[in-house]
């Protein structure tokens, strides 16, 4: 069986390591990241950009690793009460909510449907379509982000909007500059503002009912988890499961299907474990970016010798496409495993390449990779032509 591999490794050492944990001590916020944040009932809001500067629209905003990863993420964050106004995205917009209640609206005038996010969902909101949302629960709620491509495009934000922010003092440029002339910014003469989009475009936006939007959400009751979806998970410390989210992304189980399949420009899936179990020692060559939900998590690097880097609620990772990376739960907090969201860069398939180790233990236990790059019993493939 002839099986792709990295034609080279990428060693990952401890001032890289250092640079791409992004702890949620680390986390720098920006209360003036977007021009409704003057608008009463919308001036605590805190923008987080930790990959890539999403669509932050002020030029002050801290982002922890700039390299392009093919994906932004970041995180929302704002006191009971407060609201993200009205906008529209033209790349992937998914939250993944780390607790708290939110009410996400959506329509032109946020009146086409609602639904109340909990702790645990993620939400991909379709693209072109106004939304909005309004944290409900405890003032520490997070949506955690993950915005399609490196380049966003920012954002249209509803008219009302752009109205309401120019009685404060804030304009908005067609390169996606915030202008404050309050703060003393002068209009510039060499670049456009924004001005509201014009009705007969707003007609023509796909509309959604409460019912499709639901098809769109993961609540942790929708998740449906294999323990059969790496080659890893027969073996000793190898036994996590995993659930697709968004895309196909690195399963081995040929019988998994993710809950939403459209492009993203990313794929993303949940990995679960008991302590000390997790997936060992594999790499491939897409970025990827890891979030601890729960428990604590150690990520190893690179092969002899390794080095490994822990992870609490909240901390994420970006592991640089190539890198030898092996993950397990070492503490599983108060559940009895714990929880790993993962996003890959990309909308195909990603094909994992296992340390020789992980191989040849899993053929001794029977278990192979197919031609198409799933798992397989040894002693169905031995009757196939090999070509090894």
């Amino acid at each position: 069986m002839s099986t792709d591999r990295l034609s080279h490794d990428t060693v990952v050492d401890g001032a890289e390591i250092e640079r791409r944990t992004i702890r949620k001590s680390d986390w720098a916020p920006h209360r003036a990241a977007f021009i409704d944040c003057r608008t009463p009932g919308s001036d605590r809001k805190e923008n987080y950009a930790f990959i890539g500067g999403g669509v932050s629209q002020n030029a002050g905003q801290v982002i922890n690793l700039t390299e392009e990863h093919g994906f932004n993420t970041g995180a929302a964050g704002m006191p009971n009460g407060i609201s993200n106004n009205l906008h529209l995205h033209f790349t992937a917009e998914v939250f993944v909510n780390l607790g708290g209640e939110f009410r996400l609206r959506w329509g032109i005038d946020g009146t086409q449907g609602e639904y109340v996010s909990t702790d645990g969902d993620i939400i991909s909101i379709p693209t072109w379509i106004f939304r909005g949302f309004t944290n409900e629960g405890p003032d520490d709620g997070i949506l955690w982000t993950v915005l399609g491509r490196d380049v966003t495009g920012g954002i249209i934000w509803g008219p009302s909007v752009l109205k309401e922010a120019e009685s404060y003092g804030l304009h908005l440029t067609a390169d996606n500059q915030l202008i404050d002339t309050v703060a003393g910014d002068e209009l510039p003469d060499d670049v456009a503002l924004i001005t509201p989009i014009q009705q007969k475009y707003v007609d023509e936006l796909t509309t959604y009912s409460v019912e499709q939007m639901r098809g769109r959400v993961i609540q942790p009751g929708d998740r449906v988890y294999s323990s059969n979806a790496l080659l890893c998970a027969s073996l000793p410390g190898g036994a996590a499961e995993l659930s697709l989210a968004i895309g196909y992304g690195m399963t081995e189980d040929r019988r998994q299907v993710p809950r939403i399949h459209e492009p993203h420009s990313f794929n993303m899936a949940w990995v679960r474990a008991a302590a000390d179990e997790g997936l060992l020692r594999h790499r491939h060559d897409k970025n990827q970016a890891l979030l601890v939900k729960s428990g604590r998590w150690a990520v190893t690097l690179n092969g002899d010798p390794a080095t490994t880097v822990e992870l609490s609620p909240s901390d994420s990772f970006s592991v640089p496409a190539g890198a030898w990376r092996a993950f397990r739960c070492i503490e599983t907090g108060e559940s009895d495993a714990g929880e790993l969201l993962v996003v890959n860069s990309g909308d195909d398939r990603v094909y994992l390449e296992w340390a020789p180790e992980v191989v040849d233990a899993a053929r001794d236990a029977d278990w192979m990779i197919d031609p198409n790059g799933y798992l397989a019993p040894v002693g169905v493939m031995v009757t196939a032509t090999e070509d090894d």
